[in-house]
């Protein structure tokens, strides 16, 4: 069986020390693809080194995370942490310069869960249409964080030239999953499925076609309290299995097959 893991973060502390380890078990399972995503500065080039070590197996997304845009991250520990704005044009070149060693540009978007201050709102919104802007020229895969902010991120996107949309654990309402199926975006669906009624009904809703597995690693663990790893996307296969009514290794092609139309 072939199992893709479209978003994880590798170069966090939980995997310290343990990245050889969490390949090999991803290998053993079946993985055959992974994106590494960064979130910031210091994350793009550890993700980079991180594909450059486990290639051609792991590959890099490199994101501009909305609130790390703007250096107001919480402080929380396991990646390195985002302390003041990003310099969007300078972040840009340093992507534009790499876009051949990377699968996509993500994580980005917006992220209204932590700040409720419409002007910090607004403040991402504008990045964020930088950030659309600068992937359509360069013409990648967008993946895309939105975190109480949903029905803003469709909207943008939709007016957007950017084909190949990733929502990574989106969590809208029916009507805008069904809005966003229908312009054709590919919906990542993340490990703790297995637990969450809001995933399993997007999975029912969404075509098989517009599937993609990720675990989020090392967060979203199908058993809470664990360190969540590549190797567990075997447990989404199965839950997408058991309610589209296919077989895992029907499921698992699929996702390899919208994998490869997505990322190449």
């Amino acid at each position: 069986m072939i199992l893709v893991d479209d978003h994880c973060h590798l170069m966090h502390a939980q995997y310290k020390d343990q990245v050889d380890a969490v390949i090999e078990r991803a290998k053993k399972a079946g993985v055959k693809a992974i994106i590494c995503s960064g979130v910031n500065v210091a994350t793009n080039r550890e993700a980079l080194e991180i594909a450059k070590k486990y290639a051609p197996l792991v590959r890099a997304s490199l994101g501009i995370y909305p609130i790390d845009a703007l250096g107001i991250a919480p402080d929380e520990p396991g990646l390195s942490r985002q302390v003041e704005p990003i310099d969007l044009d300078s972040e840009f070149e340093f992507i534009k310069q790499n876009k051949d060693n990377i699968s996509a540009v993500g994580e980005v978007g917006l992220d209204y869960h932590h700040f409720k201050d419409p002007e910090i709102h607004k403040k991402m919104r504008e990045n964020f249409a930088r950030i659309i802007e600068f992937v359509e020229k360069i013409k990648k895969p967008i993946i895309v964080h939105t975190r109480k902010a949903e029905a803003d991120c469709v909207e943008m996107l939709m007016s957007s030239k950017i084909k190949n949309v990733v929502l990574h654990c989106f969590e809208g309402k029916k009507n805008l999953i069904q809005k966003a199926a229908d312009a054709g975006y590919i919906f990542s669906v993340p490990t703790n499925i297995v637990r969450s009624q809001q995933f399993q009904s997007m999975v029912e809703k969404v075509n098989i076609n517009q599937l993609t597995t990720e675990t989020d690693g090392p967060y979203l663990s199908p058993t809470p309290g664990t360190t969540n790893e590549p190797a567990n996307v075997k447990f989404i296969v199965d839950k997408i299995a058991e309610i589209k009514k296919f077989t895992p290794e029907e499921v698992a092609n699929n996702i390899w097959l919208n994998f490869q139309r997505v990322y190449g």
